[in-house]
Parts: structure tokens; C-alpha cells; sequence
């Protein structure tokens, strides 16, 4: 059978390709956008990317069935010939959930913020534990080769995103799924193009809880007003909830050992154990314990979970170290929300100086969601770059933000600059060894990451003692 995906690097459709051609079908798959890490990915495993729409691609491969990403409507080329040819077409959240998931144990991780992380997290202390687990990840985690896998036995643990499932099923994706288990680790107003406000969001994520089983069990945190309200429209299903040490009505708590969060004591009653990892931030402590949570609901004990995420490398573009070219740190992330901005930007800058570091924190951020561009956060932004020395934002025509607000609000030096360029030439002019650059973006972001290391590795080699700032040749 020949499948071909359309919106194929997305996160999510780019792991249903891994799992469809795991599954023997022969899959393909067109994008507007083909960059990596998943087209690296989709290309490793042998699937066939298109870069557009042209509808000749699908004429030509003549699929049996083709799936539609959420990105694609009325209009794109490819969904109009599909539709003009009467062509047989699903959503992939409703592929998934027939080919893979049905009659599975599914361990799905819900919440605005922290979602990929902490199925990565939950899918590999299932794996260490020996339970073989399927997985879907929005996101290329670093203890595994690939984003997704059919696994081998009944467990499948997925990212459940509250984004909408096609232009045709406007229900969120997580509506599909039907877990046994669910980790709800957050909620707050995203999506504003879909949504239209906060309790919108927590309507689907109502429904949701109407679709786990009464065995079924929810993690929740103890201190999310906003999930609250979801829960006392009802519950039918286990809750438990985490917290930090001592926080009432917390059956799982975390306490940070390290201000950064690099270590971490988990409790659960008279159990504990102790994490030393790789990872950073508060958020990062609440993920752990709420992945140590969900496992332990099929069985992994709390010190296996320790174990594993002692072990737990990450995933790639969540505060991704790229290198150090030239003496400056340089990391990708993909955040793109205030909070997580706040929160990243927040636990870099405690690693820093839990290490003693010296040197400036410079972020530098594409605001390329729906959200951001029509202007939602407008009146918090400025205070999620609180931890950084600079901010360099990427000016987009396509935005509603009132910029030279944010400068104004911002404690930090803020600079907007309307091009990739123009944010390289800054940097190559301003950087000196010891400086820490958080690139942040959900998108490409025309590969700046990669030309900026390109850059700085340039420049070190043509500085002598690489003592003096690192400037742009002319």
C-alpha cells in the first residue's frame, strides 16, 4: 500500500511517516518547508520527500491513500487535486489511531508547554525498564534513533497535541488517542488562530478526560488553576498529583538539589530517588516527576524511573548545545511561547552561574506561531526575557506585535532586526568568548543556527589568542 503525506515534516506527520514505514507501506511525502532535523530523518528511513504542493507528485506516485497534515486547507494545490479525484484521505491522528494505536496501552503527555520532552522522558524510562514501548515524539529525542516506533509490546506512549486534526476535523489531535494513561502537565492560552480563548482550550481538553477508562489514570499538577477548572467540570477516570516537596495534595513530589535543576531528589510516600542529568530548569523537574508518575502506573518502580532519566539525553532543539565555536556557547531551542522562553532562558542562566560562568546571555528569537504573530502575548513578552543581557528578535512583516512596546517594557537590551542577516552581522560584531546564544525558534529560521557556528568557527580561526571580541570581516 502506497501512502503519501502531505505536510510530511511537520513533528508529528514526520513520526506517523516513520511509523507507516515501519509498517511496510510504501510512503511518501510532499512539504512547503523540507528542513532538518526531520527531513534528515525522513530521508535516513528512506522516504521520499517533495519539496511544494505540485499535485504531479501525487500524480505520479499514485497513492492508495493520502494523509493530510493540519497545515494544509482549501487552496493547496495537492489537497485540491485529492479532493478532485475523488482520492481516498484521512487526517493523521485518525490514521494513527487506526493502524497503530487501537487495542493498545496508550501513555498519551497533554499540556501547552513541555509535551515532547516529557514523552521522550516517559518513552525512554519505559524502554530502560525493559517494557519494549511504541512511541510518537513531536521532536528527535536523543536516546533514540528515530521520533517514532511501532515498539514491542502493548504500550504506546505519543505526544498528544490540543492543535487541531486536519481542515476537515477540527477536533484536537488528543481526541483520538483514547489513553489509559495521561499526563496533563499544563494549560494555558495557545492557538489563538484555532482558539478562540482560554476556555475553548479546556473545553477539548474535557473531552479528553471523557475518553479515559475509569482504570485510567491522570497526572496532573497540584498547582494549575487552569486545569483545575477542566477537572470540576468532571472526572471519571484516577487522578494523582505532583508538586514540589510539601506542596499539599501532592502523591509526587521534586525537590531541585542544584538551583539549576541538574539534580534532582523525586518522592513518591516513604520512596525516593535521586536524578543527575543533563537537563535544566524548574519545568524540567516537574517533567521528570510527572513522566516517574505515568510509568510508574504500568508497573516501573520510582528508582528504575531515577535511573533512566539519570541516563535521559534530551531532545534535540530543547536547549540543544551545538558547540562552542570560537568560545561562545551556542544552543537551539524551540521555544516559542512566553513561558517557555522564560523558563529556558531562566535555567540557562542558573547553570551559569551554578558554573560560575562569566559572559553574556544572548537570546535570539523567531516569533513565527499563529499565537505570536497575531499579537497574543504582546503584554508578557517582555518580561519572559528577564534572564538574558540581550534580546536580538526577528522582525516579521506578518506580525501584529508592537515591538518598540516590548523594547520599552523589556530589562534587557532588546534589538529588532528584519533579517536573518542583518541578526548575523549583530552577533558577528558583539560576540566574545564566553558568551552563551539561545537561538529560539519552532521553524528553520533560514538556518541561522548553522551559519552562525559556520561564522564563529571562521572567526576563531582567524583571531590568534581569541581573546579580542569576534568581528565581522569586511
Amino acid at each position: 500500500m502506497r501512502v503519501h503525506i502531505l505536510g510530511i515534516c511537520g513533528t508529528f506527520m514526520g513520526s506517523l511517516a516513520v511509523l507507516a514505514k515501519e509498517l511496510g507501506y510504501s510512503v511518501s511525502g510532499s512539504d512547503q518547508n523540507v528542513y532538518p532535523p526531520m527531513s534528515t530523518q525522513l530521508e535516513q528511513v528512506g522516504i521520499t520527500l517533495s519539496q511544494g504542493y505540485d499535485p504531479a507528485h501525487i500524480e505520479a506516485l499514485k497513492p492508495d491513500l493520502v494523509v493530510i497534515g493540519n497545515a494544509c486547507s482549501r487552496g493547496n494545490p495537492a489537497v485540491e487535486y485529492v479532493l478532485e479525484h475523488g482520492l481516498a484521505f484521512m487526517s493523521g491522528p485518525a490514521w494513527l489511531a487506526e493502524h497503530v494505536l487501537r487495542k493498545r496501552w496508550v501513555l498519551a503527555v497533554a499540556g501547552t508547554h513541555g509535551k515532547t520532552t516529557t514523552t521522550s522522558m516517559l518513552s525512554w524510562i519505559l524502554d530502560y525498564a525493559g517494557l519494549a514501548p511504541g512511541y510518537l515524539i513531536g521532536g528527535v529525542p536523543k536516546n533514540f534513533e528515530v521520533s517514532a516506533r511501532l515498539g514491542g509490546s502493548d504500550f504506546f506512549v505519543i505526544e498528544a497535541d490540543e492543535y487541531d486534526s486536519a481542515f476537515f476535523d477540527k477536533r484536537s489531535k488528543f481526541i483520538h488517542y483514547l489513553p489509559r494513561t495521561l499526563i496533563m502537565g499544563n494549560l494555558e492560552f495557545d492557538h489563538a488562530d484555532i482558539f478562540r480563548s482560554l476556555d475553548d482550550i479546556q473545553l477539548q481538553f474535557h473531552h479528553l478526560t471523557k475518553t479515559i477508562p475509569a482504570t485510567g489514570r491522570i497526572v496532573a499538577p497540584c498547582f494549575d488553576a487552569n486545569l483545575d477548572t477542566v477537572f470540576a467540570r468532571g472526572l471519571w477516570s484516577e487522578l494523582e498529583r505532583f508538586g514540589n516537596i510539601g506542596d499539599a495534595g501532592a502523591a509526587w513530589q521534586v525537590r531541585r538539589l542544584a538551583e539549576d535543576g541538574s539534580a534532582l531528589e523525586l518522592v513518591h510516600g516513604a520512596d525516593s530517588a535521586m536524578v543527575y542529568w543533563r537537563l535544566v530548569g524548574q519545568h524540567n523537574a516537574y517533567n521528570a516527576i510527572a513522566a516517574a508518575a505515568a510509568a510508574h502506573h504500568v508497573g516501573v518502580p520510582l528508582h528504575v524511573s531515577a535511573e533512566a532519566l539519570s541516563c535521559f539525553e534530551g531532545v534535540k532543539r530543547r536547549l540543544e548545545l551545538l558547540g562552542e565555536p570560537g568560545g561562545v556557547r551556542l544552543y537551539d531551542d524551540f521555544a516559542h511561547h512566553p513561558t517557555a522562553i522564560a523558563t529556558t532562558l531562566a535555567g540557562l542562566r542558573a547553570t551559569m552561574r551554578q558554573e560560575g560562568r562569566g559572559g553574556r546571555l544572548f537570546a535570539v528569537i523567531e516569533a513565527r506561531s499563529n499565537t505570536m504573530k497575531m499579537g497574543y502575548h504582546q503584554n508578557t513578552l517582555a518580561a519572559s526575557l528577564a534572564a538574558a543581557d540581550t534580546a536580538l528578535w526577528y522582525k516579521s512583516a506578518a506580525s501584529q506585535l508592537d515591538l518598540d512596546a516590548i523594547a520599552t517594557a523589556a530589562t534587557c537590551e532588546f534589538h529588532a532586526l528584519d533579517s536573518t542577516q542583518a541578526i548575523l552581522d549583530w552577533l558577528l560584531r558583539e560576540l566574545r568568548a564566553g558568551d552563551h546564544v539561545v537561538i529560539m525558534s519552532n521553524g528553520g529560521f533560514e538556518g541561522l543556527q548553522q551559519r552562525l557556528s559556520a561564522a564563529l568557527h571562521a572567526r576563531a580561526t582567524s583571531i590568534p589568542n581569541n581573546q579580542s571580541p569576534i568581528t565581522n570581516p569586511q
